[in-house]
């Protein structure tokens, strides 16, 4: 099993809630999370990209550090621990992508990945006149499989050519190349997403139940079974831990009681404009009525796991066995302690 951290490099983290902290993104506190998180054996660290927030009363993800900035930032001042920044395609070529994580993982020894984003949120780019049109929600992932065969040939090759429906490239040079593999993940969730995650991605990170958890892990082996492939599969789990499950329960609901209606109805309502079914979207809308355990919005629809440190790691025991996943990526209200807790409080009693 492998432990990650999803970096909070937007305003508030991962939770619109007032009931949790309110703080704008800062390398430092970044920082302090990834040299938390390499200290107690954790093994990556990957962060998002979000032009354009949500505001609300907290004003969340309206302040987002850049992340591959962020990543070269903290390759140089970390040691061991994965880097996976994240890449919205619609924003850069894939050449410019291509050449900014060589760099990246020359700096960090040879720890970058890449996380491949193709891009629900319409109103992020139509601010900087980069939306394609709305024909992009159903076509995002034919436009992304061209970008990732292009980063694949210049890392392999240092130069390509390509005419695609996409892109055009003519003996596009990216020296020096990395040396080694770069491994990409994606959180693809609809039909077309999860095909492309067989085709092409390493791990696939997933944000959903633990009910569908379950098949969701078989159709994507499944899948990438079928071209000879393997995919790692990490779950998204917030993680609350506290002295006793009923102050874990406490802490939970009063995150609930506090959620920023106005920032959720905003995310809401630029999901609605996505065409594209059964994706991040779709989960977005029907996490608006779930319990915390399947993803309420208080939580942005990821699952929580809460509870005393012994309740947590057998929490996780549990669905690790049942789903049979790979590894899990973390969010926490409060990231450095909460990693510091996780760390030594639940990691030496799990059995995993």
């Amino acid at each position: 099993m492998k432990f990650g951290v999803f970096l909070p490099n937007g305003s508030n983290g991962y939770i619109p809630s007032a009931a949790s902290p309110v703080y704008e993104p800062t390398y430092q506190h970044n920082l302090d999370i990834s040299l938390a998180a390499e200290k107690h054996g954790l093994d990556f660290v990957l962060s998002m990209m979000k032009f354009r927030g949500f505001g609300g009363d907290t004003g969340y993800w309206d302040g987002c550090m850049e992340s591959f900035t962020l990543m070269a930032g903290l390759a140089a001042a970390t040691d061991r621990i994965g880097l996976f920044p994240s890449i919205s395609i619609l924003s850069q070529h894939p050449a410019v992508v291509a050449r900014m994580v060589a760099t990246i993982d020359d700096i960090s020894g040879g720890r970058c990945g890449l996380n491949i984003v193709t891009g629900w949120n319409r109103p992020e780019y139509t601010q900087m006149g980069m939306w394609p049109g709305d024909e992009h929600y159903q076509n995002r992932y034919d436009y992304a499989a061209e970008y990732v065969q292009i980063l694949q040939a210049l890392w392999r090759d240092g130069r390509a050519s390509w005419e695609g429906n996409y892109f055009k490239l003519d003996d596009c040079s990216v020296l020096p190349r990395p040396q080694r593999e770069i491994p990409l993940v994606c959180a693809g969730a609809s039909p077309a997403g999860r095909q492309f995650v067989a085709r092409y991605a390493d791990h696939q990170f997933v944000l959903t139940s633990e009910d569908n958890l379950v098949t969701s892990v078989q159709d994507i082996r499944d899948k990438a079974g079928a071209t000879g492939r393997e995919v790692g599969i990490y779950a998204l789990f917030h993680l609350v831990v506290a002295d006793s499950d009923e102050q874990a329960r406490a802490d939970v609901d009063a995150i609930i009681a506090g959620a920023d209606q106005g920032a959720i109805a905003n995310i809401l309502a630029s999901a609605d404009l996505d065409t594209n079914k059964g994706g991040t979207a779709d989960q977005l809308k029907a996490a608006l009525n779930q319990d915390v355990e399947a993803g309420n919005m208080a939580f942005m629809g990821i699952p929580v796991i809460y509870g005393a440190p012994d309740t947590v790691a057998r929490r996780i025991e549990g669905i690790v066995a049942r789903t049979g996943i790979d590894g899990m990526l973390f969010s926490w209200p409060d990231f450095v302690s909460g990693i510091e807790r996780f760390g030594s409080e639940v990691l030496p009693g799990l059995k995993v």
